[in-house]
Formats: structure tokens, C-alpha cells, sequence
């Protein structure tokens, strides 16, 4: 029987309040992102409180799915921010409880609101997008609220410019009116001049009634011309009150479903499937009926048959044929006929291919489209898995909660997703890519690393340990730290000063030794270096012995003494030999030019530094026991000295 542990239900109340919290910050901020797009289709309209209440909840529900990858990214990591920073998440684990199981409880969620959103995706997100959809095209066909402007010419009217120098917003009335009012093309435009006006809307709201005083009209009369030469080609007219009736549609009413019938994020996968499927039969269909039309125009024209042409390829592979030969015997009015003849033959099959070619894209576009949209039901759902193996365990690693870190580790991640997602997206309507890779490439790119970060946050590993990638970053390219030995205030044990002189003058020995066996100025040998391998232990040797003596030494009081131990350098012992410790990497190594090319180079570097820092040792060394014999002298002339 399954049982619910504290842990789990702590846990999951931690994320719970925090995931709702983040939701609707996520919502809002993606319903702000998205309004930018259509502010321009909102302003000036003149819609009413009710229209705009259905297009903000419509948006809502539309970005319903897409705020909740984001909201589990966030909150899962501060969840486990908050945890880690307060030392939860390390008594949890000192309990015994690894980390998968304090994951437990919050799999089962994120897998309930995975299918959550596939649901809200096929069910009520379609049903949304479709009444959204309507809505925004009904905002596009009405016409604006009429707010004349002054001084400007305004051109919210129907084939119709109007031009106000000045309004009294009390009477309504219009001073200094301009009107250009266009009828079938810029030949037919009227102008009309008056001193004063008043523009009122019919009880009906389908026209304005215009009502001028005092003023002039000009109309071009050139359409109503009907004998060239006759007539005037103007018509000028003074008036003292002149009424003019303008179309015009205030009112809202909203479009028709069936001019979005191809929109396929307003379907179901249900219908999605179905219309693919008549998407391939109608446009299959056409593909066979243009092929059948080719066909008819290439081999069965009645002028050239299929043996006329071969019978002229074969007398042109002989030489007894040439069409050179022919056109040239043509007269100059034939020779031009002939061209005209085949150039507009050409130009005829070329629209023709370019028309047919349209038709056969836009097919393709709209099945591409169908299919895109149905994978994208799916991978939005697996979106939310995938970026709470993100979110939680980098939560679990940094340590970090509330709303400054995780914020702005999540911004990354999905900047991220959005670039590898949004491209996969376009290269696949585009037809550049497969669908199903220009689907699933932010998947692929992002699912290793929810994995890894999975695994080290379940190792315990320090991901983002800047010590770690520094000294892995010095250790790559040879770099190290200067050795730092400081008088230490209490000293239990005094350094023995002639063991260490004879040790170190041991050293020194062996050290020219060494240098004098192995020649480091050389550039080694690559069979040996990757694969003939021999270990090196004297370096290692000297190494520790210098390091014990250096570690005797540091009890010293002398200030001398000390500096002379910082001289001594740190020591690569290994990386002069081989790149790898393994004899396959060495292989392996090799084989890869680049990477063999690149390690041989470093060793041979790490082989002159070792030639250095032999020098530098055995120089110290040659100090340090002058150095000591000096201090030994001072104490014997101490102790001699009556007292």
C-alpha cells in the first residue's frame, strides 16, 4: 500500500504554494508580452468593457500551457533553493533519504500537470485559440472610434482624408475643413474646402452624416469623359449647406468561424489527424491533375509528336540535322515571329509552373503547419518534466532561493529553449528541416543536461564550484599558485637544521644527476609519450623528500629562512611524462590529431618548466644550506659564550 511520508507532503506544500505563486507571474508576464502584438488592434477602437473582458481571458487561456513549464522551472527551483540554503535539504540526506526520493513526491505532481496541460492543450486550448481568433479579426474589420484629431489629416474613414484646423469640444462643431474623398482612383478624387462642418453617426451606427457650411467642392471628371476632346475636366461647385453620407461601420460584430477553418492550433489532435488527412487527398489530387495537364502539354501537342522529336535528336547526334541551319534561312520577319512565338510560349509555362507551384506551397504549408501543431501538444507537455529535471536539482546544487539566483538561472534556461525551439520551429514551416527534428532539437539539446545536473545533484557534486573549474582551468593550461609559508605563532616541534642541510644537499645531487641523464631541452619522443610509456618515479621522489623538508622548515623562526622557502616552486611530477594516466587515453589521444597535437605540445612544456624549477631548487637548496650553516654558527657562539 502506498503510503504519503511527512517528508513527501512538506515537500510537495513548499512547492505547491510557491508553483501557484509563480504561475501567475509567468501568466501575466507572457499575457503582457503578448499583448504588445495586438495593442495597435485595441486602441482607437472604441470597444466595449465586455469585448476586451472575453480578449483578455481568451489570451489567458491560450497561454495557460506555456506559462506552466516556466512556473515549475521556477518554483522547483526555489524550492530546493530554500531547502539547501536553509540546511533542510542537507538533514534530509543526512537521514538517509537520497535526493530522487525527496523528488518523489513532486514527479507525481509534475506528471499530474504534464497531462494537465495536454488536456487544457486538446480540449479547451483549441476552443480558446478559435474564440480568440474570431475576436481578433472582428478587432480588425471594425472600424476605429471616431476621434478627430486637429491639424492633421485624419484617414479613419473609408476612402476619405479629412483635414480639421480646429474643434470645439463643446458643440461639436469643425473649423477650417479639408476633405479629399476618394471614389474609384486617385483621377477621381473630390476636394472639399469648407469655412465649418458637424460630423454626427446615424441611429443605426452603419454611416456618418456630414453636414458642411460655406465651402467649395472640386471633382476630376475625367472617368465621366466619354468623348476624347469634349466636356471639362473638372467640376467646381459653391455651396452654403451641403449634407454628405459616408459609410461607416461602428459597431462590433464578430467574424465568421469558417474563415479559420485552416487554423490548426484551434483543433483537437482528433482533428488535426482528419484534416491532414483530407489536407493530403484534396492536395494529392491536385498534384495528379497538374501532372496529367503536363503531360498533355509536353507529349501530346499536336504540332511536335514524341517521334518527331526523336527522329530530330537522332539527325542532330548524326550532324545531319542542325536547327542553326534552319533559323538561319528564315527571313528577318520570320526569324522575329519565331522568337516572339517561343519566347511567349516560355513565358506562358513559366506562370503557369509559378501558379502551379504556389497552389502546391501553400499545401505544404498548411499539412506542415497541421502536423507541427500536433507534435507541439505533445512536447509542450514534456516540457514540464523536462524543466523540472532542471529546475530542481540546480536548485539542490546552488543552494540558493527566493526570487534573485533562481530567477535569473531560469531566464537562461528558457532563453535557452526559446532559441533552440523557436528555430526548430521556423526551419520546420519553412520545410528546411523535419519536423519532427526542428521539433524535438530544444529537447535534445537541454534533456543531457537535466540528466547531468540530475546525476550530480544526486552525487553531492559542487557544480558550480569556481575553486573547481579554476584549478582544472590552471591544471589544462599549466598554471599554478606561488607557495605561501608564514611564521606560525606557536611551534611545537623546531625544525632539525642539519638533517635538512644533508637532506637538501642530497637532493641537489640527484637533481644534476637527473638533469645530466635526462635531457629536458630535448622534445620527447611520441611512440614513448603515447604509446611506450614508462613512469618516471625519481621525480616523484625528489618531490616528496623536498616537500618534507620544506614542511620541517616552516617551523623555523628565522625570517631568512622563510623567504627561502617560498622560492621553492610546486612541481609537476607526472605531466612531463604522458597526457593520461590510462595508456587508451594515450592511444585514444593520438589518434585524435588535434587533441594529440595539443597535449604533446603542453607536455613538452610542462618537461622545460620541470628543467626551470630543477634549477630554481637546486639554487635555493645551495642557500638554504648556507643559510642553515650560518644559523648553526650563531648557536654554537651562543653556547660558547660564558653566560
Amino acid at each position: 500500500m502506498l503510503r504519503i511520508k511527512k517528508l513527501d507532503k512538506f515537500i510537495a506544500r513548499q512547492f505547491g504554494l510557491l508553483f501557484v505563486g509563480t504561475f501567475f507571474i509567468c501568466q501575466f508576464i507572457l499575457m503582457m508580452q503578448f499583448l504588445w502584438k495586438y495593442v495597435d488592434e485595441l486602441i482607437g477602437k472604441g470597444l466595449s468593457m465586455d469585448v476586451l473582458a472575453q480578449f483578455f481571458w481568451y489570451m489567458g487561456l491560450m497561454l495557460v500551457p506555456q506559462a506552466l513549464p516556466l512556473a515549475i522551472l521556477l518554483s522547483s527551483l526555489i524550492t530546493f533553493g530554500n531547502l539547501g540554503e536553509s540546511s533542510e535539504l542537507t538533514a534530509i540526506k543526512a537521514a538517509g533519504i537520497s535526493l530522487m526520493q525527496a523528488f518523489r513526491s513532486l514527479i507525481v505532481i509534475v506528471l499530474l500537470i504534464s497531462c494537465c496541460s495536454f488536456y487544457f492543450q486538446n480540449v479547451i486550448g483549441p476552443n480558446a485559440n478559435l474564440s480568440f481568433s474570431r475576436l481578433l479579426l472582428s478587432m480588425k474589420q471594425k472600424s476605429p472610434e471616431l476621434e478627430i484629431p486637429e491639424g492633421v489629416f485624419y484617414d479613419g474613414i473609408p476612402q476619405c482624408n479629412l483635414y480639421v484646423q480646429k474643434k470645439d469640444l463643446n458643440t461639436g462643431m469643425l473649423y477650417g475643413v479639408m476633405i479629399y474623398k476618394m471614389t474609384d482612383s486617385y483621377e477621381d478624387a473630390a476636394i472639399i474646402l469648407s469655412d465649418s462642418g458637424m460630423l454626427q453617426s446615424t441611429a443605426e451606427k452603419k454611416h456618418l452624416l456630414l453636414t458642411l457650411y460655406s465651402g467649395e467642392w472640386f471633382e476630376n471628371m475625367k472617368s465621366q469623359q466619354m468623348m476624347r476632346g469634349t466636356g471639362v475636366p473638372y467640376r467646381r461647385e459653391t455651396f452654403v449647406k451641403k449634407t454628405i453620407l459616408l459609410e461607416f461601420d461602428s459597431d462590433f460584430n464578430v467574424a465568421d468561424a469558417s474563415a479559420l477553418s485552416n487554423n490548426a492550433k484551434a483543433k483537437s489532435i482528433r482533428q488535426i489527424s482528419l484534416d491532414i488527412d483530407s489536407l493530403n487527398h484534396v492536395y494529392d489530387s491536385i498534384g495528379r491533375a497538374f501532372y496529367k495537364d503536363s503531360r498533355m502539354t509536353y507529349y501530346a501537342s499536336p504540332r511536335v509528336t514524341k517521334a518527331d522529336s526523336l527522329r530530330a535528336v537522332k539527325m542532330a547526334a548524326t550532324k545531319t540535322f542542325s536547327f542553326d541551319s534552319i533559323y538561319g534561312r528564315l527571313s528577318v520577319d520570320d526569324k522575329l515571329s519565331a522568337v516572339d512565338a517561343a519566347m511567349g510560349t516560355v513565358r506562358n509555362e513559366m506562370n503557369d509552373l509559378d501558379f502551379k507551384g504556389m497552389l502546391t506551397a501553400d499545401g505544404d504549408r498548411l499539412i506542415r503547419s497541421h502536423r507541427i501543431e500536433a507534435i507541439s501538444k505533445f512536447s509542450i507537455a514534456l516540457q514540464c518534466i523536462l524543466f523540472f529535471f532542471i529546475g530542481a536539482p540546480l536548485g539542490a546544487i546552488i543552494r540558493k532561493g527566493g526570487l534573485g539566483v533562481p530567477v535569473i538561472i531560469s531566464v537562461l534556461v528558457f532563453i535557452v529553449f526559446f532559441i533552440f525551439d523557436n528555430s526548430g520551429y521556423r526551419m520546420a514551416r519553412a520545410g528546411e528541416w523535419s519536423i519532427w527534428f526542428g521539433k524535438t532539437i530544444a529537447f535534445v539539446v537541454l534533456a543531457p543536461l537535466a540528466v547531468f545536473f540530475t546525476y550530480k545533484a544526486n552525487k553531492d557534486s559542487v557544480v558550480f564550484n569556481v575553486d573547481f573549474y579554476r584549478n582544472l582551468f590552471m591544471r589544462m593550461f599549466g598554471l599554478r599558485t606561488a607557495r605561501g609559508v608564514y611564521m606560525k605563532e606557536v611551534i611545537i616541534d623546531t625544525p632539525d637544521y642539519r638533517a635538512d642541510a644533508d637532506e637538501l644537499e642530497r637532493i641537489s645531487k640527484e637533481i644534476h644527476d637527473y638533469a645530466h641523464e635526462h635531457n629536458l631541452l630535448m622534445a620527447p619522443n611520441v611512440v614513448n609519450v603515447f604509446f611506450k610509456y614508462t613512469p618516471d618515479h625519481v621525480i616523484e621522489e625528489i618531490s616528496e623528500r623536498l616537500e618534507a623538508v620544506i614542511e620541517d622548515l616552516s617551523n623555523t623562526k628565522d625570517k631568512k629562512v622563510l623567504t627561502l622557502l617560498n622560492d621553492y616552486p610546486y612541481m609537476a611530477v607526472k605531466a612531463h611524462t604522458r597526457p593520461f594516466e590510462r595508456k587508451w587515453l594515450n592511444v585514444v589521444s593520438a589518434i585524435l590529431v588535434p587533441v594529440g597535437l595539443f597535449l604533446y605540445f603542453r607536455m613538452w612544456r610542462f618537461r622545460l618548466r620541470l628543467l626551470r624549477d630543477l634549477r630554481v631548487v637546486k639554487h635555493t637548496n645551495d642557500e638554504m644550506v648556507k643559510r642553515i650553516a650560518e644559523i648553526e654558527r650563531l648557536k654554537a657562539g651562543r653556547a660558547a659564550t660564558p653566560a
